[in-house]
């Protein structure tokens, strides 16, 4: 008897657990279609083949639910290593395989990102787990970038922040999906951006900056 009992409860738990991946899954079907703002109970449990009070059951509110979904799509689609960048010694090969690696990822997931910071602008919370999952990824990848070149402190701030333009989101969607650029043709145009600045030295710096306010007094109107 106590051994058909212990069958017995994990025939449960097995059921259980499928049926809680089933909820999950539906889930992410709908947050990377129609968005979490817009993904209703009912949707969910429709998708999954359960009740609505199934669904709460095994996730009793919007953030349980949603901190399992933002782990299933992490497991299903991993981001690349920001670590493993870092491990790259030469600076502009490290900056080259990250765009190629960042944007190649964009791609795979793009559905998620876009309805996620689309909703982020409406929902609180869906703001709260994109700023400390995603976006906060992004930081962690613009910084491990931004390491790689010995920068004088105003010069490194210039270099994060175009650095960090290069492994937005929205910067890949734009140059893809509106420019036109393929994923490598992105991913390059960026990286010489970045390059660009952070290996320009402060000499030729100053040069160009006189250049540009020369230009600019000699095209202001006479008063």
């Amino acid at each position: 008897m106590p051994e058909r009992r212990k069958l017995n409860l994990k025939a449960r738990a097995d059921r259980q657990a499928q049926t809680r991946q089933r909820i999950i899954e539906a889930a992410v079907t709908l947050h990377t279609t129609v968005g979490p703002a817009h993904t209703t109970i009912s949707a969910i449990a429709e998708g999954a083949g359960v009740q609505r009070q199934t669904v709460y059951t095994h996730f009793p509110d919007e953030r349980s639910l949603f901190s399992a979904c933002a782990a299933h799509v992490r497991a299903t689609y991993p981001p690349p290593d920001a670590a493993a960048w870092r491990a790259i010694a030469d600076p502009v090969t490290r900056l080259r395989t990250a765009l190629d690696e960042l944007y190649s990822y964009f791609r795979r997931t793009t559905g998620a990102w876009s309805a996620i910071l689309r909703d982020a602008e409406v929902n609180p919370l869906v703001r709260e787990m994109a700023a400390t999952r995603r976006l906060g990824y992004l930081d962690e990848a613009r910084d491990a970038l931004v390491a790689g070149w010995k920068l004088s402190v105003a010069r490194r701030r210039q270099v994060a922040a175009a650095a960090g333009l290069a492994v937005d989101y929205r910067t890949w969607e734009t140059l893809t999906a509106r420019q036109g650029l393929d994923d490598l043709q992105a991913a390059h145009l960026m990286a010489n951006a970045v390059i660009e600045l952070a290996e320009t030295n402060r000499g030729d710096e100053t040069k160009a900056a006189r250049r540009l306010n020369a230009r600019v007094k000699s095209e202001r109107p006479a008063r």
